[in-house]
């Protein structure tokens, strides 16, 4: 797997720029730019901000095509939503969608 293609894929996918990826992932922008210059996997450290930023774990990044769920469109959107949510804002979700059940 292309490492690096994949966190270019899920960045397009979401609409954001790579300062936009370094600041929700808390990395510096150049530690994102330099990823991308010098064409070099990342620590898994690294890797698991990054993934942290995107809103998956490091399986859901690795996983092949196959292997994951298919979503209904309506579940993407919620999920691109969802990952552009700060950590704070995903907590208030959480608890408003504990409180409907």
């Amino acid at each position: 797997m292309d490492v690096i293609k994949k966190i270019t894929t899920l960045t397009k996918e979401r609409g954001w720029s790579t300062y936009k990826l370094a600041s929700r992932s808390g990395l510096s922008a150049s530690t994102i730019a330099n990823i991308y210059r010098r064409n070099t996997v990342p620590s898994i450290t690294t890797l698991e901000a990054i993934c942290d930023a995107f809103g998956i774990t490091l399986c859901q990044f690795f996983a092949e095509d196959m292997d994951m769920v298919p979503l209904t469109p309506e579940q993407k959107n919620l999920f691109n939503m969802w990952s552009s949510l700060t950590p704070s804002q995903k907590d208030l979700i959480e608890k408003l969608i504990k409180e409907l059940k």
